[in-house]
């Protein structure tokens, strides 16, 4: 089993312009509920790291976490940092509070320097939805780097795994393996996704 990645919270903010300048950083973007604050903790082995909630749309703020062994650059930037974006499509909350985390999440993905990968969540119970699908259209638009997460892993029953994962990698016009499947809750292939955010943020 591999170490956990030690973060700490730095600050929240609503705009990109806000944020304090990070030599590598990797982003965390998918639907409402499906497991943003979940996998933060899951990597960093820290149940209350990034707030969970059953209720979904509780993430409404850019927020950021650093590397807590990681040693800031003699230019004043963040050595390394992981950015935990609020969840696309919840629908118990007005259309123009949407739409400003619409502009808030894209103006933070084509403004950020140094943002090195974006990790879309998708469930894995459910497969890619039509505003998962919407993300990735808009990611590749922008040929901005990204890789597919399925989260709750634990979920998917065992005689229904293999024909899942070619479902859901086909829904995203990917293959097989180009799908990284984690369970924040069994601790299933975490490991993996700690050795690619080392990889993505070194």
């Amino acid at each position: 089993m591999s170490a956990p990645i030690q973060l700490e919270f730095v600050l929240s903010g609503d705009h990109v312009d806000r944020l304090p300048a990070s030599a590598a950083e990797v982003a965390i973007v998918g639907r409402s509920n499906v497991g943003k604050s979940s996998l933060v903790n899951a990597v960093s082995s820290r149940k209350k790291l990034a707030h969970t909630s059953n209720t979904p749309g509780r993430t409404r703020l850019l927020n950021l976490f650093r590397l807590a062994d990681g040693k800031d650059r003699s230019d004043g930037k963040l050595s390394a940092t992981v950015m935990d974006l609020p969840g696309y499509g919840y629908a118990a909350t007005s259309k123009a509070m949407r739409a400003d985390w619409q502009v808030m999440i894209e103006n933070y993905l084509l403004e950020r320097e140094n943002l090195t990968m974006i990790i879309v969540l998708v469930d894995g119970e459910i497969g890619p939805t039509k505003l998962d699908r919407q993300m990735l259209d808009w990611l590749r638009s922008n040929t901005l780097p990204h890789t597919i997460v399925a989260t709750k892993a634990d979920k998917v029953k065992s005689s229904k795994k293999v024909r899942r994962r070619k479902d859901l990698a086909a829904g995203c016009d990917l293959d097989v393996g180009d799908v990284v499947w984690v369970s924040a809750h069994k601790g299933d292939g975490v490991d993996k996704l700690r050795g690619l955010i080392r990889a993505w943020i070194s």
